[in-house]
């Protein structure tokens, strides 16, 4: 019973609610104040079903509008990731021996897309500036339509044409089609999940949340709130893309298939969830005192240095093999054996000083940290622009057992000494 809860209700349940989740959020955001209470009003009244078809209907398919900023977006990144020079970087090996192979040129590819939607809305006047969140329910119905077939042609693609011999099948459509069939597949040279993950989902969310800015602007004049709200996510999505090569050898990748699970979620929950509070403050505005607006958008963007620092140190620790400083100390690591599944005998660094020695997950309590101070300017009015530090509170929580459970397995006794040493696995102290 346990098997088929994790293995088919589970999956299947996320699959069936998770896209209509993204509208609900849009809808109860743009038409009923931002206010979830209401919502339960009006689906009392009207009966859930019925509620949720009206809402879906009208964009179910998305919209022409829609449908061309994804296409004209999606293939501007496609062709950034291809032409834009950048250094060759490798994840790390796969538990059947390939070694994946990016172009690391995301920061540059970062400021060109942000530069280009900023020429082609202001001085040429191509379109308005607030073009995303004008089109925004359609563009989730559309995304919506695509992800969903996408991540069906992953699952055949897995199945009959793989890019790699890291691909397997449960023989349970349902599990497959969430999880993914392929660790990293190809298509026409371009990696799947470096596309979805960083070159859409990631990407996607500046543009997004520059427009619910502009749309502010046109609406009520740009308030200080929404100014501290994306000028937080902004430095915090910088820092994503100048360390890409480092998140291309993160859980997400090195563990998490092309599936609904990650590829879906990049693709759709990232464009309708991760901007929440810029969607919420558009219609809400606030206005701080300026030494209240500075010292919020102080406190995020120092969460956000301290999170790159935390990255940052344990892959200087393993590029260097430990030999250089930590916090102006030699680093206490663990040398901890373990077995592949070739049965090769290898070596891995635990690092056990700096910021891996005040609790196993720190980073991910300065990541929720972060998410908090970029929704602090939305207040406490309303749940909705909340719903994204909880969902993230939840994920990283998950996360991080799944995570001590794969590092168990591997490291064994190691690991132990490891969670001895450390005791606090995400709040330290």
């Amino acid at each position: 019973m346990h098997a088929r809860l994790r293995n088919t209700l589970f999956p299947l349940f996320l699959i069936l609610t998770c896209p209509p989740t993204a509208l609900l959020v849009w809808h109860i955001n743009a038409n009923l104040n931002g206010s979830v209470s209401l919502f339960l009003q009006v689906v009392i009244k009207n009966g859930f079903w019925h509620t949720l078809w009206q809402i879906w209907q009208p964009v179910f398919f998305g919209t022409p509008m829609a449908w061309k900023i994804i296409f004209i977006f999606m293939a501007t990144q496609l062709l950034l990731l291809r032409i834009i020079p950048g250094s060759q970087v490798t994840g790390p090996e796969t538990p059947k021996g390939n070694i994946p192979i990016y172009k690391d040129n995301g920061f540059s590819c970062f400021l060109i897309t942000i530069a280009l939607f900023y020429f082609f809305a202001y001085p040429l006047a191509l379109f308005s500036p607030a073009i995303a969140y004008d089109n925004f329910a359609g563009i989730l119905g559309a995304l919506n339509i695509f992800s969903l077939l996408f991540c069906l042609l992953l699952y055949l693609k897995g199945r009959f044409k793989p890019s790699s011999s890291d691909h397997s099948t449960t023989g349970n459509f349902i599990f497959d089609y969430y999880w993914g069939t392929e660790l990293y597949p190809r298509i026409w040279g371009w990696d799947i999940k470096q596309f979805t993950n960083c070159r859409f989902g990631m990407m996607s969310w500046p543009i997004i949340i520059l427009s619910f800015a502009a749309k502010q602007t046109q609406s009520v004049g740009l308030h200080n709130s929404m100014l501290v709200s994306i000028i937080i996510m902004l430095v915090y999505i910088a820092k994503f893309f100048w360390w890409e090569s480092g998140y291309l050898r993160s859980m997400d990748i090195m563990h998490d298939r092309a599936g609904f699970y990650i590829c879906w979620g990049c693709l759709v929950w990232v464009p309708s969830i991760y901007t929440l509070p810029a969607m919420y403050l558009v219609n809400h505005p606030v206005n701080f005192r300026p030494a209240v607006a500075a010292m919020i958008a102080i406190l995020g963007i120092m969460c956000v240095i301290l999170n790159y620092f935390a990255d940052a140190q344990r892959q200087k620790v393993r590029r260097t093999e430990g030999n250089c400083k930590v916090w102006g100390k030699t680093p206490d690591l663990i040398h901890a054996e373990y077995t592949d599944q070739s049965g090769n005998q290898k070596q891995s660094l635990l690092l056990v000083s700096g910021w891996w020695g005040i609790s196993r997950h720190f980073h991910y309590l300065l990541e929720i940290s972060l998410a908090f101070f970029w929704t602090l300017p939305a207040l406490f009015f309303n749940f909705l622009p909340w719903f994204y530090v909880i969902f993230l509170t939840i994920l990283l929580v998950h996360r991080s057992y799944r995570d001590e459970q794969r590092c168990a397995r591997k490291y064994g006794a190691y690991w132990k000494i490891y969670c001895e040493r450390v005791p606090n696995k995400i709040i330290p102290w």
